[in-house]
């Protein structure tokens, strides 16, 4: 089968960051699904893996964390799927991934594809939209069917692929969203994904949020990066709680935190596929809540940009134009 993969770790500007190859196809067993792959779209845990180290792969790795397509074959376990069904998913960190022609990926972590969107428009949820659901529903024990309506709750990073899901997965719980952009394009993104309010993150907070007559708010949630830390502790309500999705080796103060009774949370969609948990199914629940959602027309796809075919060379634009940290939405490629 056709693949982009990797020998070294390079720069995204070495043209041999990512190299067309071709590799065997897979075939399915237990309770995995041969899928065909037709579109990939690119997050920044795709960058983050590909950075410059030391490591030499043979054969090459294929990365790639966010795919739909149709499956091809299926293991003799499986019960969710069959051939010909039309599926989307993130996979696991720890298999090769979807920038291929075909993909194997355990059934408990797929979902099926929302019937009103295109192959490219699919690409682009299933990653984020596990990372937004599980830090909102799981973490944060907001109630996905509107039992906490009016409470609120601030996205930094809204204009991003979590940020731009979740502000709309918040909205359908219910819940008042603060989303943070700092430039034009990406505040009137949000807005236009129902965000209620938009404040600068490049700018002081505190003050701007309490300007919107919010003194605290009841949930956080960091989708860019943890130098917002002390920011977030200073507006999280006592009992709130505070989600994040970023690694960090800045300081962390937890003084307040203790005073406030507040919580932590961190958010890595990729736990329950890695180390197998009993509830790995829930991705499998949760995509195909989503994808009715969708097809009710309550949520829709973060698309924003589409690059054909799935190639080295349109991979790492990609790649490139995540690496930038100003995209809006998701990017997609796909197979044609």
């Amino acid at each position: 089968m056709k693949a982009v993969a990797l020998k070294h770790y390079l720069p995204i500007d070495d043209p041999n960051a990512f190299l067309d190859v071709e590799l065997p196809t897979p075939e399915a067993t237990g309770r995995d699904l041969l899928v065909s792959v037709k579109a990939v779209s690119i997050n920044p845990v795709d960058t983050k893996v590909r950075s410059p180290k030391d490591g030499v792969e043979d054969p090459p790795r294929v990365l790639g964390w966010d795919a739909s397509g149709i499956v091809e074959a299926v293991g003799a376990d499986v019960t969710l799927f069959k051939p010909g069904d039309e599926v989307y998913y993130a996979g696991d960190i720890t298999r090769a991934g979807s920038n291929a022609e075909f993909q194997l990926v355990d059934e408990r972590i797929v979902g099926s594809k929302p019937k009103s969107l295109s192959f490219a428009e699919a690409a682009a949820l299933p990653l984020t939209t596990i990372t937004a659901y599980e830090a909102f529903f799981d973490r944060l024990g907001i109630d996905r069917d509107g039992a906490d309506k009016g409470q609120s709750v601030l996205i930094i990073g809204a204009g991003g692929g979590v940020g731009s899901i979740g502000i709309q997965l918040a909205k359908a719980a219910g819940l008042v969203v603060i989303a943070t952009a700092s430039r034009p394009e990406t505040s009137d993104w949000v807005k236009e994904l129902g965000a209620d309010h938009v404040v600068n993150h490049r700018e002081p907070m505190v003050e701007q949020v309490r300007a919107l007559g919010f003194q605290n708010v009841d949930h956080i949630a960091i989708f860019n990066d943890m130098r917002h830390w002390e920011t977030a502790v200073e507006l999280i309500r006592p009992q709130g709680g505070i989600v994040t999705i970023d690694d960090t080796n800045l300081p962390m103060p937890m003084a307040a935190m203790k005073m406030k009774a507040a919580s932590l949370h961190w958010e890595f969609m990729f736990a329950r596929a890695m180390f197998e948990t009993p509830d790995m199914i829930e991705q499998h629940n949760l995509l195909s809540y989503v994808a009715n959602e969708i097809d009710a027309g309550r949520i829709r796809t973060t698309l924003n940009e589409v690059l054909t075919p799935i190639n080295a060379e349109n991979i790492r634009t990609a790649h490139a134009r995540i690496e930038t940290g100003q995209a809006k939405g998701k990017i997609v490629v796909q197979a044609s």
